[in-house]
């Protein structure tokens, strides 16, 4: 967002306390774009927000809805009544409809694909058939299409009979006469310089593979990065040409994907509102909470074994969260890049094992580094060099073990279709705290005992 931009946000909110509601109209409508204007929203603590959405005029209101979170979207559709709802929904585009329409309860959704059109509420229909996070959920219906058989003049003139083309339209869809195969595209580039009377069958694109419909929108999103993409066609099982997929589109995925990831790791949900209510925020952490104390305690048990060699030996309770936190750190380093790894594709079963025996070298390879270091610190610092040998060689266990573990995890995880950004970082946790705890004072039992 430009500096210009910045400054109207700042303005709007001094507005807005202040109680100027007729400046802040004009602003909302005249002077931000859509997606600001969402943004100021996702800002504004619930009661202000209201107030904001009151003020934004009836025909600017599905543009800014489309760039909202699932639960902000969710929250002001509850308020509206069926007829404001269908006003909205006529002003959007087939799959930002379909996303919203979502949104609402199934009574309510049904009862608005009553009163649309015949053709909309097709076209809505189709894209609902599809689960939300694949290809055919994604698409837009409105397309472009042409037959392979007719001349590049007898396109341009159908194209300018519309009074405009759909955005982001870089190329038009060529199919089949009787079935509407889809055949291959004609991109406006080539269409504005080629001679008016060749066919579109010797200039039409074959070579550009359409995306099913029930492709998973995370692999539509790297098809869409490895071929620089703006646009791509989806079919269903027969190769009948379905709608299309934009970059815009795509975007949204990829951002999406980056959020989920983010949040799933401390246990939140992907659309949680910053400035939700003290209680559902509550609700929602308490459970994450929960799982973690469970973990907690299942750490705490085994220290509890060794309460014995603790007592006698003070030093160790001084140094036992070295060793946990040198192998969590280490996990998490590795955890984060399979994770990652996976969201891009590059982790398949021919690599899996070289990248595991991998992480186990670098484990080693930084457990006897470090080792040595706080060793040294430890003999520095109680004058007792079998402490020293006991930590160092916990560390080089933990950080095996804590390696192992983060590669090991995700691509497990995966196998057996949990989330690893979920599950992985708890798992994780649990693993190097017991392991960590467990070697050290282990190893200080037998060398004390």
């Amino acid at each position: 967002m430009n500096q210009r931009n910045v400054s109207e946000l700042d303005k709007l909110s001094q507005a807005l306390e202040s109680g100027a509601f007729q400046q802040i109209r004009f602003t909302l409508n005249n002077t931000l774009q859509s997606v600001e204007v969402a943004q100021l929203l996702e800002k504004s603590p619930p009661k202000e927000r209201r107030v904001l959405w009151q003020l934004i005029q009836r025909e600017n209101e599905g543009a800014v809805l489309q760039h909202l979170s699932d639960e902000i979207q969710a929250d002001i559709l509850s308020r509206m009544d069926h007829s404001h709802v269908l006003a909205i929904a006529d002003s959007m585009d087939t799959d930002d409809l379909a996303d919203l329409l979502q949104q609402l309860p199934n009574t309510v959704m049904h009862e608005l694909l009553k009163v649309m059109d015949k053709q909309n509420r097709e076209r809505v229909e189709q894209v609902l058939s599809y689960p939300e996070d694949t290809a055919g959920g994604l698409m837009n219906t409105d397309t472009v299409t042409i037959r392979p058989d007719i001349s590049v003049e007898t396109v341009l003139r159908y194209i300018r009979r519309h009074d405009e083309i759909p955005e982001m339209t870089d190329s038009l869809f060529v199919i089949s006469r009787r079935k509407e195969l889809y055949i291959g595209i004609l991109p406006i580039t080539k269409l504005l310089v080629t001679d008016p009377d060749i066919t579109v069958r010797e200039i039409m694109v074959t070579d550009v593979e359409p995306i099913p419909a029930s492709m998973n929108d995370h692999e539509v999103a790297l098809i869409f990065e490895k071929h620089d993409l703006v646009s791509a066609p989806v079919v269903d099982n027969a190769g009948k040409l379905l709608g299309r997929i934009t970059i815009d589109d795509v975007v949204d995925v990829i951002r999406e994907d980056a959020d989920h990831s983010l949040m799933s790791m401390a246990g939140l949900d992907d659309d949680e509102d910053t400035f939700a209510p003290v209680w559902k925020t509550s609700k929602r952490r308490a459970v994450w909470l929960g799982i973690n104390l469970l973990t907690a305690l299942i750490a705490s048990a085994v220290i509890g074994v060794f309460q014995d060699t603790i007592d006698k030996v003070v030093a160790l309770a001084v140094l036992m969260p070295i060793v946990a936190s040198m192998g969590g750190i280490a996990g998490s380093q590795t955890l984060t890049l399979i994770i990652r790894a996976q969201a891009l594709d590059l982790v398949e079963k021919s690599n899996s094992l070289w990248l595991i025996r991998r992480e186990l070298l670098v484990g080693a390879l930084n457990g006897i580094l470090w080792s040595f270091v706080v060793a040294a610190v430890a003999v520095l610092w109680f004058g007792d060099y079998t402490i020293g040998l006991i930590i160092g060689s916990a560390i080089i266990i933990n950080l095996i073990v804590g390696t192992c573990a983060g590669a090991i995890l995700p691509i497990f995880l995966k196998s057996r279709g949990i989330d690893p950004a979920l599950a992985g970082g708890v798992l994780l946790t649990t693993i190097t705290d017991v392991i960590g705890f467990l070697a050290f004072l282990g190893l200080a039992t037998y060398f004390y005992g």
